[in-house]
């Protein structure tokens, strides 16, 4: 039994992932979300984001799922702006955040709603590819 218990160690050890998220910011962006970089006019829904040069990875990041949660304030505008007590959301990357984009994932309107306030306009986040 010791050594069965010890295998199951080991088992676990090697093939287990640690899920390690990173730390960025989010904004929103408002509908026609079609075209999209990612997928022409196909319709996605509405829990959907955009990705930055950060994440972009020419193009690899389309069709990617992100868990994004909020984090907190990035100005004093909005000291509180995220919803709940563990706000996050899943979204599919689809677009594209040009240089300059403000945000390190730029989330529909409606997935930015669902964990924080738009009024805030941007957030700070943790992401994790999923």
């Amino acid at each position: 039994m010791a050594a069965l218990r010890g295998l199951l160690f080991l088992v676990f050890c090697f093939f287990s992932k640690t899920a390690v998220a990173d730390s960025g910011t989010a904004t929103y962006y408002t509908p026609p979300y079609v075209p999209s970089s990612c997928n022409g006019y196909e319709d996605e829904g509405v829990m959907i984001a955009a990705a930055s040069d950060a994440i972009w990875d020419n193009r690899g990041a389309c069709g990617r799922y992100y868990k994004v949660t909020c984090e907190g304030a990035t100005n004093a505008g909005d000291p509180h702006p995220c919803r709940g007590d563990q706000p996050h959301v899943f979204v599919k990357i689809v677009d594209y955040c040009p240089p300059g984009c403000r945000g390190t994932i730029d989330l529909s309107q409606e997935a930015f709603a669902s964990i924080a306030d738009p009024d805030a306009g941007k957030i700070k986040i943790s992401f994790q590819q999923i």
